[in-house]
């Protein structure tokens, strides 16, 4: 939000968005507004206006984990190993998404469907960032040769899906991390 929220209106939102964690952690992705106003104890027309959809709620949930993988981005982008770098970006890609399953929804998505000009903030620095430390391992020799930003995007999207639907996914990040990295290694 831009505007400066009356005290008021700020206790609305921030109950609204405890809610709608507590719906998330619960594993109710739906996130329906009628829902969360409901179990908020609020009015249908303040979850509205606060968020006017769904995807907005979603975007707001999300804005803490995107911002936190910014900071991994701008770590990797200036580590002095360019693989190092690579490593930490991916990492942080995969384990933010795991960690929040509304950040996962929104970084799954393009910002075609982004809801508040944040979001699409977010994802174009991110986009800066990601280039730029993919960049450097190309340059190095280190990225497999024909691997595009986008597939290693969707790679990771796919570990982090491949994660969630087996048994006990903690216990099997680095080692799908690790396949990954090997497979995306220059000469592995």
């Amino acid at each position: 939000m831009t505007a400066t929220l009356r005290a008021d209106a700020a206790r609305n939102r921030d109950r609204l968005l405890a809610t709608a964690r507590l719906m998330v952690a619960a594993g109710d992705l739906s996130l329906q507004l009628n829902d969360v106003a409901r179990r908020a104890g609020m009015g249908v027309g303040t979850v509205y206006r606060h968020f006017p959809t769904r995807r907005a709620l979603v975007e707001a949930l999300a804005d803490d984990a995107f911002t936190a993988l910014l900071d991994d981005a701008r770590a990797a982008s200036r580590h002095d190993d360019a693989w190092a770098g690579v490593e930490l970006l991916l990492r942080a890609l995969l384990t933010r998404q795991l960690a929040e399953p509304t950040f996962a929804e929104i970084i799954s998505t393009g910002p075609d469907l982004d809801a508040g000009p944040g979001t699409t903030a977010h994802r174009e620095e991110f986009g800066r960032l990601a280039r730029t430390v993919l960049g450097r391992a190309r340059q190095g020799g280190e990225l497999r040769p024909g691997l595009t930003d986008e597939d290693l995007h969707h790679l990771v999207c796919g570990i982090v899906f491949a994660l969630r639907i087996g048994a006990e996914p903690d216990g099997r990040v680095e080692r799908y991390l690790q396949v990954l990295l090997d497979g995306i290694r220059a000469g592995r």
